[in-house]
Parts: structure tokens; sequence; C-alpha cells
């Protein structure tokens, strides 16, 4: 399902409004979904693919554990 999910992705239109109030830079906005995980992957010098290949649910896990580790 992952990766036809990823597949079809490539066909929708995102909105490029805010996201849940946070306004998203325009250089991120016209980025894919693989841009985006490796543009994660550089920032916190991860091997390439480790970000894209996690599931859904590991990758939210994981930065709601960076968000939290920033917040303090």
């Amino acid at each position: 399902m992952g990766r036809a999910y990823v597949f079809l992705d490539r066909f929708l239109k995102h909105e490029v409004t805010p996201v849940l109030g946070v306004e998203i830079d325009e250089d991120l906005q016209g980025m894919t979904r693989r841009q985006l995980c490796r543009h994660i992957e550089k920032k916190f010098g991860w091997d390439e693919d480790a970000f894209w290949y996690l599931e859904s649910t590991q990758k939210i896990r994981l930065c709601c554990q960076v968000a939290r580790e920033r917040m303090k």
C-alpha cells in the first residue's frame, strides 16, 4: 500500500495554504515527497533514504520526539 500511496500522491495537487496555522516556505511547498524526505535527511545528517523508508507512523513519532526536544 505504501508504494501505491506514494505513486498516487504524485498526481495530487497539494494546498499551499498554511498547515495548521503554520506558514510553509515556498521552497518547501514546491518539493515532492521524496525531496522533502531527502531535505530532512540532509538537515539531520542521516543516511540517504533513511527517513524516506520509514513508515508514516514512524515519521510522525520521530517528528514528535524532535519537536519535544526542541521545545525544551
